[in-house]
C-alpha cells in the first residue's frame, strides 16, 4: 500500500545525512513504514525495496517506466560495486551505449527525472542515501 509521507519531528532525523534536518518523513510500503529525511532520501539503505521505489516515485509525482527501473537498477548496481553515487556523466556513458544516442544523454535522464535529475531524483527513488558533498 502506497501513502503520502508522515512527518516525524528530530529524534528520528538525527541519523540523516542532513545535520540540519529537524524531522523525518515515512513512506508507507506494504504496511510498513520506512523513515525518509525531509527531502525523501531513505534512512536505511538496507529497507529499499522495489515497493519503496513506487511509493517515493509517487510521492514526487512520477509512475516509473521500464527505462526508470533501467537508471534505479543502474544507480543499484554502482552503488554495491563502488560505494559511491554514480555520476551523471557515467551514467550518460551507459545508458547511451544501451538505448542509443537519442535517449542516452543528460537532457533525457533529466527528463526521466525532473525534480533534480537521475543523481538526486533518481538516487531518492532508488533508495542511495544523500551523500556529505550533495546540495
Amino acid at each position: 500500500m502506497l501513502g503520502m509521507p508522515k512527518v516525524h519531528y528530530r529524534e528520528d532525523a538525527i541519523n540523516t545525512a542532513n545535520p540540519y534536518a529537524i524531522y523525518t518523513k515515512e513512506v508507507l510500503v506494504d504496511g510498513e513504514k520506512i523513515l525518509t529525511d525531509p527531502e525523501g532520501y531513505i534512512l536505511n539503505m538496507d529497507e529499499w525495496s522495489e515497493g519503496f521505489a513506487i511509493a517515493q516515485a509517487a510521492v514526487e509525482g512520477l509512475t516509473l517506466t521500464d527505462e526508470h527501473w533501467d537508471v534505479i537498477y543502474f544507480i543499484r548496481h554502482y552503488y554495491d560495486e563502488r560505494s559511491i553515487q554514480a555520476q551523471v556523466r557515467d551514467m550518460i556513458r551507459h545508458f547511451r551505449e544501451a538505448w542509443g544516442p537519442e535517449h542516452g544523454n543528460n537532457h533525457y535522464l533529466h527528463d526521466l527525472f525532473p525534480m533534480g535529475g537521475p543523481q538526486k531524483q533518481g538516487n531518492r527513488v532508488a533508495g542511495i542515501r544523500k551523500t556529505k558533498g550533495e546540495h
